[in-house]
């Protein structure tokens, strides 16, 4: 299976695109939201080297609307923190551009799987230029939403606050998407035992990433993209139940919350076998030191 990559490329991002990389991955877009596009295109850079993946292409730099929500709060300003190595840097480079990119790709395939990891404007940008290629999206696996609180807000979670326009877009045009919100997400971690086993530079950034939920007081840290790989790898280890997507786009205090009913063209996750995803994300992990620098 072919498969296109859209991301904001943070140290989750990374991990779940080491776990793609076995479906084969067709192309990859970036999108602002981990950090701004100079980190994000810096990371994507220095990851597409690494490990042999297709050059990637610059997509929005901010919502579809305008204005940019980051994590970089928590993540850095680059977007991937580490407690020392990181992967070699690359020299900065003018990127094609993400829409005539997966505009093409799309074009030449019926059924297309797509993977997106941070905020979903390239892919409503996409839909808006260009609707008679929505038919041609099989799903969306999304990694975003929140069925319960959110983790930028009480109510939202940030690949859905960033840009919940977007997210619009794609729901109002009927295309299916599998949510893979934060709850079951939040049941894969990673642990310091884990990390013990990885080989540089991914050892550190995992370290950093798992550094997150340490310094809050917990034991361990979701893994929260590479869950939504994870459903595209072995969909045989999820349930999901199929429902019909809504985003606040209204009220303040929610916006960016999703809300689900019955039935519908879009599903979530309703269960999981936790203990063979979190085998599944890890082991994309353990990659030969050789490959990672």
């Amino acid at each position: 299976m072919g498969l296109w990559v859209d991301t904001d490329m943070g140290v989750d991002d990374l991990a779940a695109l080491l776990l793609a990389q076995r479906l084969g991955i067709d192309g990859i877009s970036l999108v602002f939201g981990c950090a701004e596009m100079p980190g994000v295109r810096a990371n994507a850079l220095a990851a597409c080297a690494a490990f042999g993946w297709p050059e990637p292409v610059q997509g929005a730099d901010c919502a579809i609307l305008g204005g940019i929500e980051t994590a970089e709060d928590i993540l850095g300003p680059d977007g991937q923190p580490t407690r020392g190595e990181r992967l070699a840097p690359v020299p900065d480079r003018a990127l094609g551009a993400a829409l005539p990119a997966l505009a093409r790709w799309l074009g030449a395939r019926g059924n297309a799987q797509i993977l997106a990891l941070g905020p979903l404007t390239n892919l409503a940008t996409l839909v808006l230029a260009h609707p008679d290629l929505a038919a041609h999206i099989g799903c969306i696996t999304w990694m975003g939403g929140a069925t319960g609180r959110g983790n930028h807000s009480e109510h939202a979670e940030f690949n859905a606050l960033a840009d919940p326009e977007a997210l619009a877009v794609l729901l109002s045009r009927g295309i299916p998407i599998d949510m893979v919100d934060l709850e079951p997400c939040r049941r894969v971690q990673i642990r310091e035992t884990d990390i013990a086993r990885l080989a540089q530079p991914l050892q550190d950034l995992m370290g950093g990433y798992l550094d997150i939920g340490l310094t809050r007081g917990r034991p361990g840290m979701a893994l929260y993209d590479p869950v939504a790989a994870a459903l595209l790898v072995a969909p045989d280890l999820f349930t999901l139940s199929d429902v019909s997507l809504t985003v606040e786009l209204h009220d303040a205090e929610r916006l960016g919350q999703t809300r689900t009913a019955p039935h519908g063209v879009h599903r979530v996750i309703t269960d999981l076998d936790t203990a063979a995803v979190r085998r599944l994300c890890l082991s994309a992990l353990l990659v030969p030191e050789a490959e990672a620098i």
